[in-house]
């Protein structure tokens, strides 16, 4: 029997630190020693790459490299000629070009010859090096382009000539026979997503499932947190082109109906604006709401002698029928590419859009055997209903639902003339889901501060505003649009965020 005296408890729990301690040091020194590998590694393909054209003596280093900094800061024109890569075609065939692209895929099929794809926005092209000495093309140089590390931005030199086989892969019918090529950023081994992962469709996956093979699923989260590189892929390059499209139509049609753009504040005193969201806070010690809607400085604008500021009612009709008609005849690669990977059925519409008031669709909706409440409004799921109902019975996608009850809209809305439980407003829909929200404005001061105080707003708080009517306005209209809703419901997208270049949210302020 032991005669050692037992280990007090601070021994004991000194004894305990210890072994965790020893643990501990034991995973971070494998830890450690992994990265010290991966470390050593990479840096003697860095050494490798550094010194191979010196090692070799090759003659034709100068034709491939990494291009310093230095050299890449702006200096002075550099009056060389660049080639679109989606310009390339047949008619380019035997002409030199110089190309940029970032590197999508490289494949090595020897030691003296690899192919490379280079993307620029959403056109590909594939470059082919054989080491040849008339070419001026080396196996180091190849070895050079093999080692690049996907999304590089790469500069080739080189002759356009036509394959022999139809290219699957690249957009571009021709390919680059690369004479020049240089590194001009190098992006790092590993990505954090794989454009290729994030630029799948659901039959690729349902395909592969079938056939008993994985493929990595790129989340929303996940693409939104590395946005950068998912904004890269054929489908997002399409998406932000076609709501640059919707813009531009939009502003263009407006224009050339006199109306006026104009810059109003988002930091505004007073109160929510008949339900917009607004953070409150202090400015110069006055207390103040960043508000999400210019409204009522619109209808400001408008005492101000602008009759038409990009917010009136009686132009919709025209104004969407000929956007829609716009991306359907000038955005077809786009739309296109689209749905290759999120598939979906062309907008239906009508040339004349059809109006229902709102009566008319809580009829069709009891019909179909949905209770709305009596001078209610309509939930998501109840518009999401009519909008099915309204396909059915007319054919069409896109409709205007008017004459809202008065106590479902904000204060400043015109009560109307018939019935003043009723109001001169409207909702526009496609695919059943909101895009506009609209309706005459009231234009005298003291039916708008009779409505406010009905509302339960403190007049005081939007004294300016209201002045403003006291000074002489005309009768006017508007609305809101939301340009990422209709350019998701046009592509029939299934979130929001795939039409938000940097959506932000209660979750997400970054990136």
């Amino acid at each position: 029997m032991s005669s050692e005296p037992p280990p007090t408890a601070a021994a004991a729990d000194e004894l305990a630190a210890d072994l965790s301690a020893a643990t501990l040091s034991k995973k971070q020194q494998k830890k450690d020693a992994r990265k010290a590998e991966k470390a050593e590694k990479a840096a003697q393909r860095q050494q490798q790459q550094q010194q191979l054209p010196a090692d070799a003596e090759d003659p034709f280093a100068a034709n491939y490299g990494d291009v310093p900094v230095e050299e890449i800061q702006s200096k002075a024109i550099s009056g060389r000629s660049w080639t679109k890569i989606g310009d390339l075609d047949a008619d380019a065939a035997g002409r030199s070009v110089l190309i940029r692209g970032a590197t999508q895929a490289i494949r090595p099929v020897s030691k003296k010859m690899a192919f490379v794809v280079l993307r620029q926005s959403m056109s590909t092209v594939q470059c082919v090096l054989v080491a040849s000495a008339d070419a001026g093309v080396s196996t180091q140089m190849v070895r050079f382009a093999t080692a690049l590390s996907k999304e590089s931005i790469v500069d080739v030199e080189g002759v356009v000539s036509l394959p022999k086989e139809p290219l699957k892969a690249t957009t571009q019918q021709v390919e680059i026979q690369v004479r020049k090529i240089y590194c001009i950023n190098r992006a790092i081994p590993t990505l954090p997503i794989n454009l290729e992962d994030a630029a799948r469709s659901e039959a690729e996956f349902e395909k592969a499932e079938q056939a008993g093979e994985k493929l990595v699923r790129v989340g929303q989260d996940t693409r939104l947190n590395y946005r950068a590189i998912d904004l890269r892929t054929p489908t997002n390059q399409a998406i932000f082109r076609i709501q640059c499209q919707v813009e531009n139509k939009f502003r263009e049609f407006l224009l050339s109906k006199d109306f006026v753009g104009i810059h109003t504040p988002k930091l505004i005193s007073g109160s929510s604006e008949g339900g917009a969201a607004v953070f409150k806070l202090l400015y110069n010690g006055q207390p103040a709401c960043l508000a999400q809607s210019p409204q009522l400085y619109k209808q400001m604008a408008i005492c101000g002698g602008y009759e038409r500021v990009f917010e009136v009612c009686d132009i919709i009709d025209g104004l969407f029928v000929s956007i829609f008609k716009h991306l359907t005849e000038n955005c077809k690669k786009e739309l296109e590419t689209i749905n290759r990977q999120y598939p979906f059925e062309p907008l239906q519409y009508l040339e004349k859009t059809l109006k229902l008031t709102y009566e008319e669709g809580i009829q069709m909706l009891k019909e179909a055997g949905t209770e709305i409440e009596p001078m209610g409004d309509l939930n998501t799921e109840a518009e999401k209903k009519l909008g099915r109902l309204v396909k059915e019975k007319y054919g069409t996608d896109f409709f205007i639902l008017y004459r809202y009850p008065l106590a479902v809209r904000p204060f400043y809305t015109m009560p109307c003339y018939d019935n003043p439980a009723y109001t001169n407003s409207f909702d526009v829909f496609i695919r059943g889901e909101e895009i506009i929200s609209g309706a005459q404005r009231i234009h005298t001061p003291e039916l708008l501060s009779k409505r406010a105080t009905e509302c339960g707003i403190d007049v005081s708080t939007i004294s300016a505003y209201i002045e403003s009517f006291s000074y002489g306005a005309p009768p006017h209209g508007g609305f809101g649009v939301g340009l990422e809703r209709v350019v998701m419901l046009f592509c029939a997208l299934n979130n929001i965020r795939k039409t938000s270049m940097f959506p932000r949210d209660p979750q997400r302020l970054v990136p």
